[in-house]
């Protein structure tokens, strides 16, 4: 039956391939630019590291300000004494506390001008926690973090600019006014969301240029250029008083647990510190330490923009509307074949049948629109693509998947439903009588 209904339905499209285009553009614009707008949103809300967003938690604790509270629930942030206190646990697979500056680059004279740079200090856990890939050589491990070691990991794009590009592991860069050794490039990494850092809230999420050990944090005095907080004046004036011993809260803390046990033993472990903390005058708040998933962390932060919901939401709503101006369209086609539909009644065909083939004409018409939709959305997000690359120098930031291919097929069918219900029911209510007289 369904063969037969197929035919009749190629048949039908044959003898008015006009109309059938017109149907067909009018839902592959619609299936565009919703399939645009969501691929957009999708690229934001997806899991941005399928392999560890299960063992990644993000850790918050509440030393704030005894008798006012944060514009926060609990400070995004900790304190550097803080930070150090619960680094001293064995329970995480691995952990990094971390920030961000911005710090000197001085390439050897002749090769390229000195530039500022985007810089994250952090522990050698970093790269193998957050799976960063590598082209040359690797990041740093924990001896080089304990014995402080100048070493750093560059950029792909710091790499072409300071060393021409090839394998600079070894080599020597100045910064600030130290020599750090290279002992790693990082390959192509562009995170549509920059998932480590979702305090500083930078979009679309380009990776620094520079990470070097978080323990020179110290010795080289280096300021974070992301988001900081304080509710208590410094005990003195200088660096240490300000970042090192007081209450300013600047520093992000990652830890990775396997399993779930190993979380309820970590929590446990926070909160033992806060209360040895508060019986020396710090943390009077009551206890209220986070250890939060990754994915979860995500929604806190609010890491899909507003606007990119929106964008989607009204997209939608004009593929609704694409298809309810098609309605009319496929009425008066349905009603011009009245007489047609009359003899078949006649010759006992039943009115499902004649629903049933209507509503299968304006499902195969919806499909095709929505291929040619989706080769349309997929175009216009390699052109965003290209003026995000020209403007950040990063690889794709949105992208189309299997997610977004299943998203136009069903946007498509029901585009189609919902443009060919009415006239399909319509057309199938029509009495055989009164056209069987015209014949």
């Amino acid at each position: 039956m369904l063969d037969y209904h197929l035919k009749l339905v190629g048949r039908s499209l044959r003898q008015r391939p006009g109309h059938a285009l017109l149907v067909v553009a009018g839902i592959a614009l619609g299936v565009a630019v919703a399939t645009v707008f969501s691929a957009i949103r999708h690229s934001f809300a997806k899991d941005p590291i399928p392999s560890k967003s299960g063992v990644l938690y993000y850790v918050r604790m509440d030393s704030w300000d005894p008798a006012h509270p944060n514009f926060e629930p609990v400070p995004s942030q900790v304190t550097y004494m803080d930070a150090m206190g619960i680094m001293r646990s064995s329970i995480p697979v691995r952990q990094s506390v971390m920030t961000r500056a911005e710090l000197n680059v001085i390439p050897e004279p002749g090769k390229a001008h000195p530039s500022r740079e985007p810089t994250r200090l952090c522990f050698g856990d970093f790269f193998t926690m957050f799976d960063v890939p590598f082209e040359y050589g690797s990041g740093w491990d924990r001896k080089a973090d304990e014995a402080r070691d100048p070493v750093v990991v560059l950029s792909k794009d710091l790499n072409d600019r300071v060393f021409g590009g090839g394998n600079s592991v070894g080599k020597v860069l100045r910064i600030e006014d130290r020599d750090f050794r290279v002992v790693g490039v990082l390959a192509r990494w562009s995170p549509s969301v920059l998932f480590y850092d979702l305090v500083s809230r930078r979009a679309p999420g380009t990776p620094e240029a520079l990470f070097i050990p978080f323990n020179l944090v110290g010795p080289m005095q280096i300021q974070s250029s992301g988001s900081q907080a304080n509710w208590k004046p410094a005990a003195g004036p200088g660096y240490e008083a300000e970042y090192l011993q007081g209450e300013k809260t600047w520093l992000q803390m990652w830890v990775e647990l396997p399993t779930a046990a190993k979380v309820a033993e970590y929590k446990d472990f926070v909160d033992a510190y806060t209360m040895s903390q508060k019986k020396v005058g710090r943390f009077q708040r009551p206890l209220d330490n986070r250890v939060t998933p990754l994915l979860e962390w995500m929604v806190d932060r609010g890491a899909v923009p507003p606007e990119t919901t929106a964008m989607m939401i009204v997209a939608i709503l004009f593929l609704s509307v694409c298809a309810l101006n098609l309605m009319g369209l496929l009425m008066a086609k349905f009603l011009a074949r009245a007489p047609q539909i009359g003899v078949r009644r006649a010759l006992g065909a039943r009115r499902w049948d004649i629903f049933v083939l209507h509503l299968l004409e304006c499902e195969v018409v919806a499909l095709a629109g929505g291929a040619v939709g989706f080769v349309a959305a997929w175009l216009a997000l390699f052109g965003v693509n290209n003026y995000v690359k020209s403007m950040y120098s990063r690889s794709d930031v949105f992208q189309m998947d299997w997610t977004m291919l299943l998203f136009a097929v069903v946007a498509s069918l029901a585009a189609g439903l919902m443009a060919g219900l009415y006239p399909a029911y319509r057309v199938c209510r029509l009495s055989p009588s009164t056209y069987l007289k015209l014949q």
